[in-house]
């Protein structure tokens, strides 16, 4: 696909025990702050930003990552992501990771809000040699339009997939379309206004951490509903029904607290932007 919007990309290396970016290139509506040192690991974090402030009918945005050994990241976008109406074509961004073996990445990015008669499709593929860590969120609310009414989009697709030594691990492919479904009904939303959804990929995954991560969500006090499960390669997939991002939140920022000190031996900073 040629002719996009924005494009982003970002190649990291680890030098004497500090992550830099060894080449950065941006072009349009899509660009990267500079790079923040929350402590003495090494470990850097990148905003990304839509100076847009959102995407609009047939926007295409393109973003390409790759970590080298020994680096460690972290991604987040600067707000939510807001897709507003799409009458004659869908807005659309595709992202490309690839990590080396003993490279770390989380990529957190901010709640997704689809305004009335939005369309909007993304596609993650993501390349991870063994030894490689991923973290990956998203947050999906029930939209916004002007009467204050919920699930007004027209469509949200989501298609992840994750490759573990060259071999498909991970494929989740999630497709609202409120107008053809129940949405609120059992196997969509179940009663829910929001859904997040957390996978996490790594040799140092076992049974004791998913029970240790169970009980963590459990202890949570709101009104939400979660599974979370192991995948085919090493790591766990968690999905979230609730109805504020706030509990998302919290839930994701439990789990990636204890990730982040029993992967990656540091507690995670917060990313808080409001």
């Amino acid at each position: 696909m040629n002719d996009w919007t924005g494009s982003l990309s970002l190649d990291l290396e680890d030098r004497n025990g500090k992550t830099v970016a060894k080449r950065v290139y941006f072009q349009g509506a899509f660009k990267v702050m500079r790079p923040i040192y929350a402590d003495d690991s090494g470990q850097v974090c990148y905003y990304l930003l839509n100076p847009g402030g959102g995407y609009l009918d047939g926007d295409r945005y393109k973003m390409q990552i790759s970590a080298d050994e020994g680096s460690k990241v972290t991604l987040t976008t600067q707000s939510a992501t807001k897709i507003y109406k799409t009458p004659k074509s869908h807005a659309y961004q595709e992202t490309e990771i690839n990590l080396k073996k003993g490279s770390y990445l989380e990529y957190l990015p901010d709640p997704l809000i689809a305004y009335q008669h939005a369309h909007y499709k993304q596609k993650t593929v993501v390349h991870m040699e063994p030894g490689a860590t991923l973290l990956y969120t998203d947050i999906l609310t029930p939209g916004w339009s002007p009467s204050g009414e919920r699930f007004s989009y027209d469509s949200i697709q989501l298609v992840t997939e994750i490759y573990w030594d060259g071999r498909l691990g991970v494929f989740d492919h999630l497709k609202l379309v409120p107008q053809q479904q129940k949405i609120s009904g059992l196997g969509f939303m179940e009663g829910y206004t929001h859904l997040g959804s957390m996978i996490a990929i790594s040799e140092q995954m076992d049974a004791a951490l998913l029970d240790e991560l169970y009980d963590a969500v459990m202890t949570v006090e709101a009104d939400f509903t979660f599974g979370i499960s192991d995948v085919a390669i090493p790591g766990f997939c968690l999905r979230i029904h609730a109805n504020t991002t706030q509990t998302i939140e919290r839930i994701i920022n439990q789990c990636h607290a204890i990730l982040s000190e029993k992967w990656n031996h540091r507690t995670p900073s917060s990313l808080r932007k409001y």
